[in-house]
């Protein structure tokens, strides 16, 4: 027989390069964590921001997708024409939560070079 090699446990010290490996792996999903965890903590801490209508309508959010200022400019409300208003605000809502989603998925393929990991969503 070879020596060094056992027919139970093969190469002797091939447990020990695997152990290493897995040591290896295990820290690097934990920089992985950390760094998507500061990552998505820089973008809840920004604002996005859409206006609509000509810039009648604005809207802020931040990366945590809660509105956190809408500015309506007076010619922008006609009480003959509520609706309008309504789906300008809407209009400009949804586009600033379009903005967030987009960085927070461009910080977050940034990190996983655009893997698709199950269970992980942002």
């Amino acid at each position: 027989m070879a020596k060094g090699y056992s027919a139970r446990g093969g190469f002797s010290g091939g447990n020990n390069n695997m152990m290493r490996q897995q040591q290896q792996m295990q820290q690097k999903l934990m920089k992985m964590q950390q760094d998507m965890a500061k990552a998505q903590e820089e973008v809840e801490n920004s604002s996005f921001s859409a206006s609509v209508g000509g810039g009648v309508v604005q809207a802020t959010v931040n990366g945590k997708k809660e509105l956190t200022n809408l500015v309506i400019k007076p010619e922008a409300v006609d009480a003959e024409d509520v609706e309008m208003l309504q789906d300008l605000v809407i209009s400009a809502v949804n586009e600033a939560l379009r903005q967030a989603d987009a960085a927070m998925e461009s910080s977050m393929n940034s990190l996983t070079g655009g893997l698709n990991i199950p269970g992980l969503s942002f």
